[in-house]
């Protein structure tokens, strides 16, 4: 069960303003603003503007935390707060954290190569390395709410929030954990984290457009999503309120290529988290998609749904939140998760905003450009990485 959800991204540093901002189809795509930006062919991005760090670690936490690890650690203050747990005795031993980043402390990288290659110093700071590791979120979140159980991080690229929360669930599920706190946090907007991007040639330099036929690329964004994943019985017997259900997931692999989707590994995913929360297909009303916004990767997700789901795929609502947030990449499935939460407890569907032409290789209700009301009682999160790694996230609407 999802007993507490946190989040910070472009769309709002809060689940409200976020689930607000998706109701109405807000873009908080825009111009990026940090130091070199006019040097890049990109200069567009999901960026949070307006989050004053200094205001909210001291200057100790300062030198330890890179932005990804503060977006973290701010969304899942928001999560634990709303589950209203708190870890002490055999609760604390029984509970733990399982993160997902594609990049960890990229800024801090940046900063630091910088300093070396650029300003010709020969030192950097002590606190370097445990400020850029990819576990320094996961271990910081530990120990701000003295989780003493199972704890690691998981780097998958695009999947790594979705392959981190289905860890999280199954820890649950076989007992090795009562609590979970759980998600993905990134924050490669910077001048290098853009370069390396823009290396690949799948970045627009306008807008995200998923399942339009005039989609250029994806847009990346930032930020972080972070959930209390909790037993079922431990949630019902002290009267938490429930989110929805993880219902199953599953992982698969393409073993094709190295950055183009494979159809048939990502339909072995989403078919095998159905079957493993025991769902029937004719009951899925909605579907995140992964919708990155690249020729490739739309029109395979939909290939791949249309295989699926046959024809029950003409049924259902498709969207893309990449849209609006942008691609949060290692991040970006938790934030996600949030509509995917919103749709089945408020019955309200996230668009895929920037629609303008339709696709025929994309010929789904991709819920173009307005919300929408609708029952659903089961939905489905995708997410499909580079190096082909695939996680596929089913949620139940709350018993």
């Amino acid at each position: 069960m999802i007993t507490g959800a946190g989040t910070i991204n472009a769309l709002g540093q809060s689940v409200p303003e976020t689930l607000t901002a998706m109701q109405n189809g807000i873009c908080g795509i825009g111009p990026l603003e940090f130091r070199d930006v006019e040097r890049l062919s990109i200069q567009i991005g999901g960026q949070v503007k307006g989050f004053e760090a200094e205001g909210l670690f001291n200057r100790q936490q300062m030198t330890l935390y890179d932005r990804f690890t503060q977006f973290t650690l701010c969304a899942a203050k928001e999560a634990v707060a709303q589950s209203g747990l708190e870890f002490a005795g055999e609760l604390s031993a029984r509970s733990g954290v399982v993160l997902g980043t594609a990049g960890g402390g990229v800024s801090t990288w940046d900063d630091n190569y910088r300093s070396v290659y650029e300003d010709g110093k020969n030192r950097v700071h002590p606190f370097v390395v445990p400020k850029l590791m990819n576990n320094a979120a996961c271990s910081h979140v530990s120990m701000e709410h003295n989780l003493k159980g199972p704890s690691f991080t998981v780097s998958t690229a695009c999947a790594s929030s979705n392959h981190a929360m289905a860890q999280a669930f199954s820890m649950i599920r076989t007992g090795m954990a009562e609590v979970m706190v759980t998600g993905g946090s990134e924050s490669m907007l910077c001048f290098g984290g853009v370069k390396a991007w823009e290396g690949l040639r799948v970045m627009s330099k306008d807008a995200c457009r998923p399942f339009s036929a005039n989609r250029n690329g994806m847009v990346q964004g930032e930020g972080a999503g972070i959930f209390v994943f909790e037993e079922m019985e431990h949630a019902k017997a002290r009267g938490a309120d429930i989110l929805c259900e993880v219902a199953g997931f599953a992982m698969s692999s393409d073993a094709a290529d190295i950055v183009m989707p494979s159809k048939q590994g990502a339909a072995r995913a989403i078919a095998g988290a159905l079957a493993d929360a025991r769902i029937d297909r004719s009951n899925v009303g909605y579907i995140n998609a992964h919708g990155t916004g690249t020729a490739a990767n739309d029109k395979t997700e939909c290939a791949a749904v249309a295989d699926v789901f046959g024809p029950h795929a003409d049924d259902l609502m498709i969207s893309s939140t990449k849209s609006m947030h942008g691609h949060l990449i290692g991040g970006t499935g938790a934030v996600e998760l949030l509509a995917c939460i919103m749709a089945l407890r408020d019955g309200i569907i996230a668009p895929t905003i920037g629609y303008e032409e339709a696709d025929p290789e994309c010929a789904l209700d991709v819920v173009p450009n307005e919300a929408r009301e609708a029952r659903v009682d089961v939905a489905i999160s995708n997410a499909f990485a580079f190096g082909g790694l695939n996680a596929v996230i089913a949620l139940r609407k709350a018993p």
